[in-house]
């Protein structure tokens, strides 16, 4: 049984920062094609929601989170997550060469 998947709207945010970047830097074809990698990574962690790697930061909102590399070729990027009662809560999305413990903490358009 699949696990419900909740995006919340820092997650979203991120989403549409990284889908603008690639949108004016590479082109659109390329935009939404990192969406439909995120997308495919969310349906995996749906059917197996402990495969990501429990994460460890000193800030207590992030207590609990977990961290899943995006499909190829955008694993660059981090799906930080809680799976619980039978939901995937997709928090954020990050490169995963940022200063996480910092970045997870701070608005999406904060860069």
């Amino acid at each position: 049984m699949n696990w419900r998947v909740d995006r919340k709207p820092d997650f979203k945010a991120d989403i549409g920062l990284q889908f603008s970047w690639y949108f004016t830097r590479a082109n659109e074809e390329i935009a939404w094609r990192f969406v439909e990698a995120v997308d495919e990574t969310l349906v995996a962690l749906s059917r197996q929601p402990f495969l990501g790697r429990r994460r460890r930061f000193h800030h207590p909102s992030l207590a609990g989170l977990r961290s899943f590399r995006v499909e190829p070729p955008f694993n660059r990027f981090l799906i930080f997550y809680r799976a619980d009662d039978g939901v995937v809560d997709a928090w954020r999305l990050m490169h995963g060469g940022r200063d996480l413990g910092r970045r997870l903490v701070e608005p999406p358009e904060a860069d």
